[in-house]
């Protein structure tokens, strides 16, 4: 059952089964979500809903990674509460369609390539804070609500029951590919505890019990906010924010699955394809949304690979809304609680554990606190600065260390520093430490053949020595610097002798998108 399927830009092999029945099980894990994360931020269910159909269905059409699932996230979720609360959702709508004409402009400026400059351990962190979230977010439905509307733990056979069937939904998912792949095994897991829970009339919660999804299709709706300079302000900080994690969290999941998949996808493309979905949303009465690891693992695990899956995904969601309701609020939470715990655990880096005691300790240090800053205040985009930022003074304290200079006097009494090691700002203060201008022959060579001046802190430092030599009445000879460097040296050509014909060429990569 496998065919080529062209769409735009992507021409590969799809199984039509696979990416229709993945489809199908990412539309059911869907709905809870969604409608989750729209009550957090304040606003309707069907807020939500309709955010997960309109993101889901133009990423999958114009994104950049086949097989990747965007709706609405609680990332989002927690920027706009503030907002929701103080002006209402119409300001939300006009937030999120600014954001995604703020993440179109990051696209067309090829921003996506930045993204290479997170490390590993902060993708570790990424990835296992997100982990945790997810789990975390399957406890509330061990909860229940008393007479007086309060939550509290359940107890006795509720309890049982519950566990029982979420239980029984990991125990499928895990065991069913070792016997059969045909059809997905959370799917499989769905329907299964469904006809369980509906056959024998089982009491446990249901996505029903959440809110009504029953809808139509998405109205067109201009935001009816003032077209004002005050309004611009009010809303500026939030959409900006709302750009910044969206863009953070999609291009980490596509990060993700292209290791998983073994593939690559477009990040620039992306990052347009989140920004026009975002749009969209905004004109469609959405709260907005970006790239959701959790369905999009579900997808990629149940053998998904193309742009089929993800459409199905966003127009089965539609079909539940306007036409299936009261059959798909009849799903039982455990089974979709099973399914979004046996994500969370598949999603968590185990190795990263492992590694504890064999890794860099600062690397372990970044991984924990990436985590934990995304546990616990629920910013991805934040978690990832910090742990870029500390990733960076780590290198650039590292590689300061690493700077050094061979030094010795050839038969003509000329002295020769040979310099191994970048020069910048970190490396300054150990670069002067090298060399002894007052004790120095009348002529001296600095070597840079191993050395590269990566700043202009690395070009002042080299001006201000050879200033130092000539006050001292010493000949100066830099080797081997590049074309730039040479250039913001041209000052000084009256102390310094450049052998161009030993220059190395420095070649810039450019990134295709």
């Amino acid at each position: 059952m496998k065919a080529y399927f062209n769409l735009f830009d992507f021409k590969q092999k799809v199984n039509y089964k696979n990416e229709i029945l993945s489809g199908l099980t990412v539309a059911l894990a869907l709905i809870p979500e969604a409608v989750a994360f729209a009550l957090i931020a304040g606003l309707s269910p069907l807020t939500g809903l309709y955010a997960a159909f309109t993101m889901g269905l133009v990423t999958a059409v114009f994104g950049g990674r086949p097989g990747m699932i965007s709706g609405a996230t609680g990332a989002v979720a927690v920027v706009i509460v503030a907002l929701a609360k103080s002006h209402g959702p119409e300001y939300i709508f006009a937030a999120v369609l600014l954001a995604g004409i703020l993440q179109v402009a990051a696209g067309l400026l090829r921003l996506g390539k930045f993204i290479r400059l997170v490390p590993h351990p902060v993708m570790f962190g990424f990835v296992n804070g997100l982990a945790i979230i997810i789990f975390m977010s399957q406890l509330v439905q061990f909860k229940t609500k008393d007479a007086a509307g309060n939550l509290h733990w359940m107890s006795g056979t509720p309890l049982y029951v519950m566990l029982g069937l979420v239980l029984l939904t990991m125990l499928i998912i895990w065991g069913l590919p070792r016997l059969t792949r045909t059809i997905p095994s959370s799917l499989t897991a769905i329907l299964v505890i469904s006809a369980i829970v509906i056959g024998f009339n089982v009491d446990t919660g249901t996505v029903g019990d959440l809110a009504s999804i029953k809808g139509g299709f998405p109205p067109f709706h201009i935001p009816d906010v003032p077209f004002t300079l005050d309004t611009l302000k009010t809303i500026f900080p939030y959409s900006l924010v709302i750009a910044g994690v969206g863009l953070t969290e999609s291009l980490l999941t596509l990060n993700l699955i292209d290791e998983i998949t073994g593939t690559r996808g477009r990040g620039n493309k992306e990052a347009a394809a989140q920004g026009a979905a975002n749009i969209v949303t905004g004109l469609f009465s959405g709260m907005g949304g970006c790239a959701m690891i959790g369905q999009s693992l579900i997808n990629i695990s149940s053998g998904a690979r193309a742009r089929l899956s993800g459409i199905i995904a966003a127009v089965m969601l539609l079909v539940f809304i306007m036409f299936g309701s009261s059959l798909i609020e009849k799903v039982p939470m455990a089974a979709l609680t099973g399914v979004m715990i046996m994500v969370a655990i598949g999603t968590f880096e185990w190795a990263s554990i492992r590694m504890i005691g064999k890794m860099p300790l600062h690397d372990i240090f970044v991984g924990i606190l990436v985590a934990a800053i995304t546990v616990l205040m629920h910013n991805l985009a934040l978690a990832v600065l910090i742990g870029v930022i500390i990733s960076a003074l780590v290198f650039a304290w590292e590689s300061a260390k690493r700077i050094r200079a061979k030094k010795y006097v050839d038969e003509q009494g000329v002295k020769h520093y040979e310099i191994y090691g970048p020069l910048f700002f970190g490396a300054i203060a150990a670069f002067n430490e090298k060399f002894d201008v007052q004790n120095d022959p009348a002529e001296v060579i600095i070597d840079f053949r191993d050395s590269r001046i990566m700043d202009m802190s690395g070009i002042e430092a080299l001006s201000r020595l050879t200033e130092r030599y000539k006050q001292a009445g010493k000949k100066l000879h830099l080797r081997h610097l590049s074309e730039d460097c040479k250039l913001l040296l041209k000052n000084a050509d009256s102390i310094i002798e450049v052998n161009v014909l030993e220059d190395p060429h420095y070649r810039v990569a450019v990134d295709k998108v």
